[in-house]
């Protein structure tokens, strides 16, 4: 059995749902899916209205959700008989919302509100295969999805109640159920925040130990390089789950490093699939590693270089712990380091508390800062004994200034520190050097 995830913009619309539907069913999987697009996006509008205490705001755009709602019905169902049934459904949860308009709102009843489109386009898209004729049965995700006490899953009890609901609609041809969307571990509707859809899918999938997952988006897999700045770039067909972790952190958006992490223990391959263009083979992630290769280049933005400089460094020994413990302190986590006799350079994205870190640094030494700066990363089979991989690629950066290397930290990746504004001239460079010689 196969777990298939489909995200918003695959099920945006009542022609998407078709879409979708025409690609689910021919096997007996279990289908994911998220809110149809925009959805979120309102009920966060409507919990910002309930906040500030303005039931008119958001009564008003519950009305307008509702009836975009009734139109994507009119379309999606060809019968009398299904328009009502869908109607009636998706009428029981905006009453559902329209009910905390009344009374005190908090954070509780916001994740009741934002849970709401999970639950809507799953049953829309389930009552729409049965008007087609299918036994298609849906597996509430608030009856297995659940977290413990310090709000990660849980996996025993997910796959436990998992099987037994499958186990009691054994005759089903298919079956659909909601990502994001859990409860925590006092019972309340809670969601899993990271990634949330990916990660249910592939929570899914290591409990019913799936053959495969697959993630469809509305991009052909994950690209060689970032296709908005880069001509020419290419899908990349096989990753390994490091690979594919070092992507995503460094901000290739279409994986969250998080979600992987089930399917990777569990060494189930993960593919990307595009909705737009089912015949497309995609990208497989698995554990399986294609030796001697680089991959794909990633660039991950507004990232802050903090170099500290000391004559007394030379031979202290407590000088790094000091210089970690204040990162450490401000909770701000750092990216990149190169180090020297005499200082030490370190990259952060979060500057938050930016000002309070330079100032305890210049206890340790001269402390400069420089802002508006762009990891690149190149990520692949970046083993030491690969020769030549790491000439290669500052070779493609011989145009472009380099504040920082970093290499070794991993066998998969390669981390070089520029200016953003060199960014495109980067990218392109690393893909004319690295893809398109061949």
């Amino acid at each position: 059995m196969k777990v298939l995830k489909f995200g918003g913009t695959s099920v945006g619309s009542a022609q998407r749902m078709k879409n979708v539907a025409k690609l689910i069913t021919g096997e007996c999987n279990i289908i994911v899916l998220s809110a149809m697009s925009g959805t979120t996006n309102s009920l966060v509008e409507i919990s910002d209205y309930l906040y500030k205490k303005n039931p008119d705001g958001a009564n008003e755009i519950i009305n307008k959700l509702t009836k975009l709602y009734l139109g994507h019905i009119d379309e999606l169902y060809s019968t009398d008989e299904y328009k009502k049934k869908a109607c009636e459904y998706v009428k029981l949860h905006f009453d559902t919302i329209r009910a905390f308009t009344k009374d005190l709102f908090t954070m509780f009843e916001e994740k009741v509100i934002l849970a709401q489109g999970e639950l809507i386009s799953t049953g829309m898209m389930t009552l729409y295969l049965q008007e087609c004729g299918y036994k298609s049965v849906l597996l509430p995700a608030l009856e297995y999805m659940r977290t413990d006490k310090n709000a990660e899953p849980d996996p025993f009890y997910i796959k436990d109640k998992l099987l037994k609901l499958l186990n009691e609609n054994k005759e089903a041809d298919l079956y659909i159920t909601q990502g994001y969307i859990c409860r925590n571990a006092y019972g309340e509707i809670d969601n899993l925040q990271r990634g949330g859809s990916d990660y249910s899918a592939s929570l899914i999938g290591a409990a019913i130990d799936a053959e495969e997952i697959q993630i469809w988006t509305d991009i052909d897999g994950m690209h060689n390089n970032d296709p908005r700045v880069v001509a020419n770039t290419q899908p990349v067909r096989y990753l390994h789950f490091e690979e594919a972790a070092e992507l995503a952190y460094f901000g290739a958006k279409i994986l969250h490093p998080t979600c992987i992490q089930p399917a990777k223990v569990n060494n189930i391959p993960v593919r990307l699939l595009n909705t737009m263009q089912p015949e497309a083979p995609g990208t497989i992630v698995s554990n399986e590693l294609e030796k001697g290769k680089i991959k794909a280049v990633a660039a991950k933005d507004n990232i802050t270089a903090i170099k500290i400089k000391s004559g007394r460094m030379l031979l202290a020994t407590g000088f790094l712990r000091k210089v970690f413990e204040i990162f450490e302190e401000y909770q701000t986590p750092i990216d990149m380091i190169t180090t020297s006799e005499v200082g030490v350079s370190v990259t952060i994205d979060n500057r938050k508390h930016l000002d309070e870190i330079v100032n305890d640094l210049k206890k340790f030494g001269t402390v400069t800062v420089d802002e508006d700066m762009v990891i690149v990363c190149v990520v692949g089979d970046l083993e030491w004994d690969n020769v030549g991989f790491e000439a290669r690629i500052i070779q493609a950066m011989k145009e472009v200034p380099v504040r920082m290397i970093s290499y070794g930290g991993s066998n998969y990746n390669v981390s070089l520190l520029i200016k953003a504004f060199d960014k495109t001239k980067a990218l392109q460079a690393l893909s004319d050097h690295l893809f398109n010689h061949h």
